[in-house]
C-alpha cells in the first residue's frame, strides 16, 4: 500500500527569499537522503506479511497490520532528522515530509496501561530504542509509513519506522516489527553504546555556498542552513575574516517549526582570500555553542567555516 491520498503536502503562505545558488534544496530529495543504519545492507521486508507486534502493558493488545496503521487518519510533516555523529558542516541531516499515524492516538487504542513508562521498540535489523512517556504522548511523534508523498522506501525503513520530535536519529528505529509498554527506564542500541541518553540536537548551522561567480552589483550571495530540533531559529549571522558578525536575511517561516530554515547574506566582495564563518541563535534566544565538540555523546558543536578566494 501507498500513501493515502488525503496525506497532501501542503506548504503555508510565506514571504518568498529566493536561496543562495548553491544552497541545498529545502525538501531533501529522497534519493539523496542520508542514511546511518548498524548493518552494511538494509532488511527487505514484505509489507503484506508484516505485523507489528504489540506487548506489555495494554488491556487490549493485538497484532497491528500496515492496513491497519494506515486506517487512521494520516498525518503528513514536514521534518528535519539529523545523525548524532553528523560532524560540523555535514551532511548526514536532510528535510522530508513524514506521513503516518499519531502513535498517541494508536496507544490509546490499545490501552495504554497508566503504569507504563516507556515504550520498548524493536526493529529487524537489530536495533532497539526506549522511548519516553513524554515522547509518546506527543501529537507530532508518529509511527512513520510514508516518505515525499511516497510509500516509505527500503532504505528508509519500510514498512514503519518512528519519528520522534527533538531527537537525533539514532533515537528513531527503522523497520519496526515490535513495541512493548514497560514500566522502567529501557535500554537503547547506541545509549548502550555509550552515547546521550537524551540526544537532543545541538543548534547547528552551515555555509551551503559562497557563490563567488554568481556576483550580483558587487555582491557575492552567501547561503546555508540552520536548525535546532524543534526551537527553530531566530537568527543567523555570518563573520567575515574575524570582522564583526552580521545578520542574515531568513527564508521564513520554515517549511515546519520541524525543519530547518535556508539563509543568505549578499556580502558587498573584496578581492582577496577570505573565511567566513556562522552561528544561528535558536527560537530560545539561546546562541550555538562556540566551542568545537566532537560528535561523540551529545552531538558536535562549533561554527561551521570556509575560505575561499575571491
Amino acid at each position: 500500500p501507498g500513501v493515502p491520498p488525503q496525506a497532501t503536502l501542503a506548504v503555508a503562505p510565506r514571504d518568498f527569499i529566493a536561496p543562495a545558488p548553491g544552497t541545498r534544496p529545502e525538501v531533501t530529495p529522497t534519493e539523496l537522503f542520508y542514511r546511518i543504519d548498524i548493518n552494511a545492507r538494509p532488511v527487505v521486508i514484505e509489507g503484506e506479511s508484516w505485523v507489528l507486534q504489540v506487548d506489555g502493558l495494554f488491556d487490549n493488545p493485538r497484532p497491528l497490520t500496515l492496513a491497519d496503521l494506515m486506517a487512521y487518519p494520516p498525518v503528513t510533516q514536514a521534518i528535519t532528522l539529523s545523525c548524532i555523529s553528523n560532524p560540523i558542516g555535514g551532511d548526514l541531516i536532510g528535510t522530508a515530509y513524514w506521513t503516518g499515524v499519531r502513535l498517541r492516538d494508536l496507544l490509546q487504542d490499545l490501552g495504554l496501561r497508566p503504569e507504563a513508562q516507556e515504550l520498548y521498540v524493536e526493529a529487524a535489523d537489530g536495533f532497539y530504542e526506549s522511548v519516553a512517556m513524554a515522547d509518546l504522548m506527543d501529537p507530532r511523534t508518529l509511527l512513520v509509513y510514508g516518505m515525499n508523498g511516497e510509500t516509505l522506501p527500503v532504505e528508509h525503513g519500510y514498512p514503519l519506522r518512528i519519528y520522534i520530535p527533538n531527537r537525533y536519529g539514532m533515537k528513531q528505529p527503522k523497520w519496526i516489527t515490535r513495541i512493548e509498554a514497560i514500566d522502567r527506564e529501557g535500554p537503547g542500541y547506541w545509549v548502550d553504546r555509550g552515547w546521550s541518553a537524551e540526544a537532543r540536537p545541538q543548534i547547528i548551522s552551515v555555509i551551503d555556498t559562497v557563490a563567488v561567480d554568481q556576483q550580483v552589483d558587487g555582491k557575492v550571495p552567501i547561503g546555508g542552513i540552520a536548525w535546532a530540533g524543534d526551537r527553530g531559529i531566530q537568527k543567523v549571522e555570518v563573520q567575515v575574516d574575524g570582522g564583526p558578525w552580521v545578520e542574515a536575511v531568513l527564508r521564513t517561516p520554515p517549511l515546519s517549526p520541524l525543519t530547518w530554515v535556508q539563509w543568505r547574506y549578499n556580502w558587498p566582495a573584496v578581492p582577496g582570500r577570505h573565511t567566513f564563518r556562522v552561528r544561528a541563535t535558536d527560537g530560545t534566544g539561546a546562541l550555538q555553542i562556540e566551542e568545537r565538540r566532537p560528535t561523540r555523546p551529545d552531538g558536535a558543536t562549533g561554527y561551521h567555516e570556509v575560505t575561499v578566494s575571491i
